[in-house]
């Protein structure tokens, strides 16, 4: 017969009374649903009210736990408005923060919450669990040891590709959030902005048709140029590769090119970040050559 060790009891116990005030950050599935973990489930059916992005998408996971709790909108177009009262309800009750899906606070507005929350002396209690950005990095075979989190690109094409120009020599594999219908242009400005890097595409993570496709970024652009896929989607670009140093030469022909079109500063600024050279001496070099010239 097996026995109920300690630990484990005082868990049972603990989860059958009532939760003390505060904020609880809880992760709820990215697809699957049995991947919510008994604790998570243990708070969203005991909490006063849970702060939701979508009350239909979290109605459903409550209904598969047999809960029905006070539901509060709490999303990008009305935070600030919402934030106060949900401060001043944590105060005297406890009150569960969810995304519609994974680890909340992942691009979303509730860090202001968890700011706020702190201001007021308010516990803070985070409940870990799925998260799409990770378990997609766990798929796409590309180096762990660093990562840099990108969340979603901008949607115009000039401050995307210089979204993707200020990250392109970072020493990490890259990952990103996005959409199916947005997901060939972006593919084709990590082409153009990073070179092409082994990438993968990430989506249906944890569901039945769960992929992870590999290739380089520019054959995933080209794959994904008609085909918009369904749902969010993770992208993984992995890290540069070694450059090979710029000699002196090289330096000055690429900023005669850049010179030709734009201005020193500007022209400094693009060699400096094909190039990795310093900003402030291509700067110099290049206000020499246009006296020169």
């Amino acid at each position: 017969m097996n026995r109920i060790s300690d630990d484990d009891a005082a868990e049972i116990k603990a989860s059958e009374e009532p939760l003390p005030p505060g904020l609880y950050i809880v992760a709820t599935p990215i697809g699957n649903l049995g991947d919510l973990s008994p604790r998570a489930a243990s708070v969203l059916a005991r909490a006063g009210t849970i702060a939701v992005e979508d009350s239909r998408v979290t109605a459903k996971l409550l209904q598969r736990i047999g809960a029905k709790r006070p539901m509060t909108p709490y999303h990008d177009h009305n935070a600030d408005k919402v934030r106060p009262g949900l401060i001043a309800r944590m105060a005297v009750e406890p009150v569960a923060l969810v995304s519609d899906a994974g680890t909340p606070l992942i691009s979303d507005p509730g860090y202001k919450l968890v700011r706020d929350a702190r201001a007021a002396g308010i516990a803070v209690t985070t409940i870990p669990g799925p998260c799409a950005a990770i378990a997609a990095l766990t798929l796409a075979g590309l180096p762990t040891d660093r990562f840099f989190f990108l969340g979603f690109l901008p949607s115009k094409e000039k401050a995307r590709a210089d979204a993707i120009a200020e990250v392109a020599h970072i020493k990490a594999t890259l990952i990103l959030y996005e959409s199916g219908p947005r997901l060939g242009a972006t593919l084709k400005a990590l082409a153009d902005g990073l070179g092409d890097r082994e990438a993968a595409v990430v989506r249906e993570i944890s569901k039945t048709f769960e992929e992870a496709v590999s290739a380089p970024l520019a054959d995933l652009a080209t794959r994904y140029a008609e085909l918009a896929p369904r749902g969010e989607i993770v992208v993984i670009v992995g890290p540069p590769g070694e450059r090979a140093a710029t000699t002196a030469e090289d330096a000055e022909a690429l900023l005669r090119a850049a010179l030709s079109h734009m201005s020193a500063g500007k022209a400094a600024g693009e060699v400096a970040r094909a190039t990795g050279l310093n900003r402030r001496d291509l700067y110099a070099q290049a206000l020499t050559i246009k006296a020169r010239d």
